[in-house]
């Protein structure tokens, strides 16, 4: 039914329990479909002169990202799925990730529902509402 509708997937991973809930149900697309997944994390990047004050900060995230991202690779791995991962550099989330979805070609984005932005979005976190305004990829949002 699913085979060779969708050749790659993108998965937004922040390495909150969301996210992991969407690289799942990316695994369980990819196997219905012989897809490949394509990780993807953000990290901002701060101003030259508070670089110094950011530093140690920074390659703590940059050590997390690759952690999890490792991981999610791992998981994949274990259900024969293909998994490459791609850490972006940039302050605007949802421009990054949607411009990334386009240049890979990906098919689907399959994004979890809410991450670790702010708490007190009831149902979806602002990047995942920002992926489905901006974007003309399908979606797949899971809570």
């Amino acid at each position: 039914m699913l085979k060779n509708r969708f050749k790659k997937i993108l998965v937004p991973l922040d390495g909150s329990l969301n996210s992991i809930r969407g690289l799942n149900e990316a695994i369980s697309l990819a196997r219905l479909s012989s897809s490949q997944l394509l990780g993807v994390h953000v990290l901002p990047i701060y101003p030259k002169n508070l670089l110094g004050v950011f530093d140690t900060y920074v390659r703590y995230q940059g050590k997390l990202a690759n952690q999890f991202l490792e991981k999610a690779k791992t998981s994949a791995a274990r259900h024969g799925i293909d998994f490459e991962h791609k850490i972006l550099f940039g302050n605007d989330t949802v421009k990054l990730i949607t411009n990334y979805a386009k240049y890979s070609k990906s098919d689907v984005i399959v994004i979890g529902s809410r991450g670790k932005g702010d708490p007190n979005a009831s149902y979806l976190g602002s990047v995942a509402n920002g992926i489905l305004q901006s974007t003309k990829i399908p979606v797949l949002v899971v809570k």
